[in-house]
């Protein structure tokens, strides 16, 4: 299926691996330009050598804290004027209340729930001036189940749920789509490492991490990365101000 973005610059942050680096490859693939962010430089030369050789696209690496003040200013500069925005550095641990304290919450939250919304405010404002574009937003389904022993990722999850729906619902009357998804369990080495995070709270045993996903599919990063090129492309155009859920069950 020919999604109609090829030619489109697209600016992916938390492109070093997992479901980022699959986003990477499903616009790559559509014939996009390719900007991706994140921490690891060497991470992001293999990632370019590999994408540009695979589908003979432009690719280019921005390395980029979202934490550090300053970086996110100079990230949107950079790729000021991008077509599509997805939002997908994050870090958030797992825990209950009682194991996360505020340093590690507002840690977290500096990259995942900040990030996105300082890395929005600063493309909206110049996809709004040129009356187009697309900002989306990979969040989880912990923003949707709410799970106790992940406490601090249900919390951001769900304030940028409804951040996103809020900006999106204001930002189409300016030409500019903002939208996102809840991508339920996906086999990347964040959920794994999450998992194990967990199991060790729940069960005593981070081993045991793997019966944590057995009431649902896991899914492949690749198949969250094609859903985000479909709703960021034209096909998907009457949405904005809405969270898909992405779970299979």
């Amino acid at each position: 299926m020919d999604l109609g973005l090829k030619g489109k610059s697209v600016l992916i942050t938390g492109a070093s691996k997992g479901i980022g680096l699959a986003c990477a490859n499903s616009f790559a693939a559509e014939g996009c330009t390719i900007n991706i962010a994140a921490r690891s430089a060497d991470l992001l030369e293999k990632n370019k050598a590999d994408i540009a050789k695979k589908y003979g696209v432009t690719v280019h690496t921005h390395i980029a804290d979202l934490r550090v003040p300053g970086t996110v200013k100079k990230l949107a500069a950079a790729c000021a004027n991008v077509d599509i925005l997805v939002n997908n550095a994050g870090d958030i641990p797992g825990g209950s209340l009682e194991k996360i304290d505020e340093e590690k919450w507002r840690h977290a939250w500096e990259l995942k729930v900040f990030g996105y919304v300082n890395m929005t405010r600063e493309i909206l404002a110049r996809m709004q001036a040129r009356g187009k574009g697309v900002i989306f937003n990979v969040i989880g389904m912990a923003g949707v189940t709410f799970p106790a022993e992940y406490v601090c990722g249900a919390a951001g999850n769900a304030a940028l749920d409804a951040f996103t729906k809020a900006v999106g619902k204001g930002s189409i009357a300016h030409g500019v789509r903002v939208l996102g998804l809840h991508p339920g369990a996906t086999m990347t080495d964040r959920i794994i490492q999450l998992n194990k995070t967990i199991a060790k709270e729940k069960f005593g045993d981070e081993s045991r991490w793997e019966e944590l996903l057995k009431s649902s599919r896991v899914q492949d990063p690749a198949q969250v990365g094609d859903q985000v090129a479909f709703l960021c492309s034209d096909r998907a155009s009457h949405l904005s101000g809405v969270m898909l859920n992405l779970a299979a069950t």
